[in-house]
């Protein structure tokens, strides 16, 4: 178990503040980052909050889970490591000819 909580299906207005003050009734909460928009800056709707121990997280689970916030049933979650984007096992170290022809085209 981690101390790191993603957060879903947030209304758009919830800000930073919202989310110490709705956490902290699990405990201390960290730090709390909203996804956003880089282009347009407005909140996708998720969020990371860091709480101070795995309980205090493992509280904020069990507790905020499928909590109303606003008009939104919010979903909290272990957050998960970001997977790796890497090319296919048969796709990496694999050198390619430029010869000019195409696969069934003229020679």
């Amino acid at each position: 178990m981690t101390k790191e909580l993603y957060v879903g299906n947030l209304p758009q207005e919830a800000g930073e503040e919202d989310l110490k003050r709705l956490f902290s009734v699990a405990g201390t909460v960290t730090s709390v980052h909203i996804i956003t928009d880089p282009e347009s800056g407005s909140s996708k709707g998720c969020a990371y909050v860091r709480m101070a121990t795995v309980e205090d997280a493992r509280e904020a689970i069990e507790s905020l889970n499928e909590a109303l916030m606003g008009n939104r049933i919010i979903t909290v979650s272990e957050a998960r490591p970001q997977q790796r984007k890497t090319a296919p096992a048969g796709a990496r170290n694999v050198k390619h000819r430029n010869t000019g022809r195409f696969p069934g085209g003229k020679k």
